[in-house]
């Protein structure tokens, strides 16, 4: 049995492999620019490349199948554990998934594998709860991604890339679009130059503002020059020891990108801007990867890195002295090993990580727990978490510090957390205009604009994050959104000066306010400002 075994390993191995290259095992060719040289580490994402072995471990495209009514009983537990409901939803077509915060404080939400695009606006006092919903403008025709590449970046556009599936189609999609907030208009983008494939690639935004994307199949990358729509790739030949698939970037405060092998554990490399190169971030003390699925890493404020696995155990990288240790594993719940094979977390503005957890790969029901840098503790779970897995989950901490989850169902809610946001990851205002003119724009600067992390992680099939600052202005008790642009530094756990354009609405209430600038949900102490109309608006 054990040779049987070895034999049937070492034949999906070659499968896997050969399904990787369209069923053979040659190498693409190195003529075409920006194609992969010659010996390029390779591996399908989610197999999608062989349908008859690979396609087991594809990551699902659509919810689990319900198969529990919410019960009222349900629906008071989790409103009592900190989760309300929003009592109105727009009709997505197939459910809502991948949430975007803009730099004006609005949040666009993508409906699965559809071109449709909803747009979440808080409401006067700033709660999202009962914000309103608009429609916002479709991705470009016959762009429909799920599990797909994005960002915001620094001007304050959206960018997405890939997709795993298109219209809830298999295939890993080289498509890409550039959302321009203030046209509300989408662009196509074009992929880097002899990519024919990103499908669910990752992505980050560099501490010096360049975006980063991930080939979800090879060991090189991209960044992406906005001005000019180009692309230059790194890679291959600098270092990657394995394949981008599945992994998740976390930048750190060094400016370098973290990543756990998945394709290679149980292994880490670090990504480093000013060389392009890769180098290794050490072995990890246990596997914690299988189905070549893991879950989200999440710097935390304590200069710790949580990796969570889907094995059920978790580890925890120590930035500053470079070390991994086991921490805290997740429990077994009805007999059934809990872990995070995809799936999201959240900082929370305590400082804990937010994050659900499912049995085995893609299965219900999720529950959630928060991780306070040494231990899991339970928490209440929103009511449709039974019939959810974690890979279906979406999580994005908001600027008044609430966390809106998704789910593909209609059921969205919030979450408030019990203790108060921790005031030494305030960004802290250095220098402002006392006076401010309606349909103007100025520069706020200061230190923590980008809080002490992305705030928001899932790995490869999803990127929310959060670290860039808004400016909210409150004028006799309504809250206004500033849409920030140009910011001029985007790392995190900084004190370095930050300085970012801000645009003060056109229809602002006039008077005095106090004016805030937010990061990942943390505000700044107030600063008093004088709000006047603009000499171009009709009285």
């Amino acid at each position: 049995m054990r040779r049987l075994s070895l034999a049937f390993s070492t034949f999906a191995l070659g499968l896997l492999f050969a399904g990787c290259n369209g069923g053979n095992a040659t190498t693409p060719s190195t003529g075409t620019p920006g194609a992969p040289a010659a010996g390029s580490a390779r591996l399908v994402d989610s197999g999608i490349g062989n349908a008859h072995f690979l396609r087991l471990m594809h990551t699902p495209p659509l919810p689990p199948r319900a198969r529990h009514r919410i019960t009222a009983a349900a629906r008071a537990a989790a409103r009592a554990g900190g989760w309300q409901r929003m009592a109105s939803v727009p009709p997505f077509p197939n459910g809502p998934q991948t949430e975007e915060l803009l730099t004006d404080g609005t949040v666009l939400v993508f409906d699965e594998c559809s071109t449709t695009v909803y747009k979440l606006t808080p409401d006067h006092s700033g709660n999202y709860l009962t914000g309103t919903w608009s429609a916002a403008p479709s991705l470009p025709s016959g762009y429909s991604p799920l599990y797909f590449g994005s960002a915001v970046l620094p001007n304050g556009y959206l960018i997405v890339n890939g997709g795993e599936y298109i219209a809830c189609s298999g295939t890993e999609s080289n498509q890409g679009a550039i959302y321009d907030p203030f046209n509300s208009t989408w662009t196509a983008v074009s992929p880097p130059s002899g990519w024919s494939e990103i499908g669910d690639g990752q992505s980050v935004v560099l501490d010096n503002g360049t975006y980063m994307l991930g080939n979800c199949c090879y060991d090189y990358q991209a960044l992406y020059n906005q001005g000019s729509s180009t692309w230059t790739q790194t890679g291959p030949g600098n270092g990657k020891d394995d394949s981008n698939s599945e992994e998740g970037w976390t930048l750190l405060p060094s400016g370098n990108v973290l990543e756990v092998n998945v394709s290679d554990p149980p292994y880490a490399e670090q990504y480093n801007p000013s060389s392009n190169e890769w180098t290794s971030a050490g072995q990890l003390p246990v596997n914690i990867v299988t189905g070549y699925e893991i879950g989200p890493q999440t710097l935390m404020p304590n200069g710790t890195v949580f990796v969570a696995g889907a094995t059920g155990k978790n580890v925890v990288y120590n930035v500053g002295s470079g070390t991994w240790t086991q921490t805290a594993s997740f429990p077994v719940e009805g007999g059934k090993q809990l872990d995070v094979a995809d799936g999201p977390s959240t900082l929370l503005t305590d400082g804990d990580v937010m994050i659900p957890a499912s049995p085995g790969l893609y299965n219900s029901p999720a529950y959630y727990f928060l991780f306070n840098g040494k231990k899991l503790k339970k928490m209440a779970a929103p009511p449709n978490a039974v019939n959810d897995s974690s890979y279906n989950i979406r999580l994005l901490v908001l600027p008044n510090g609430q966390v809106m989850e998704v789910d593909g169902s209609d059921d969205i809610e919030f979450y408030t957390a019990g203790k108060k946001a921790d005031k030494h990851l305030a960004p802290v205002i250095t220098s402002m205009p006392a006076t401010l003119e309606a349909g103007s724009t100025y520069t706020a600067t200061g230190t923590g604009f980008n809080g002490a992390s992305q705030a928001n992680f899932y790995g490869d099939d999803d990127q929310q994050a959060t670290n860039y600052p808004l400016v909210q202005i409150t004028v006799g008790g309504t809250v206004f959104y500033c849409r920030t642009h140009g910011t001029n530094f985007m790392g995190v756990a900084s004190s370095q000066s930050v300085s970012t354009s801000f645009d003060v609405p056109s229809n602002i209430q006039t008077g005095t306010g106090t004016l805030r600038v937010i990061a990942n949900g943390i505000p700044s102490k107030p600063t008093s400002v004088t709000v006047e109309g603009s000499p171009h608006r009709k009285r």
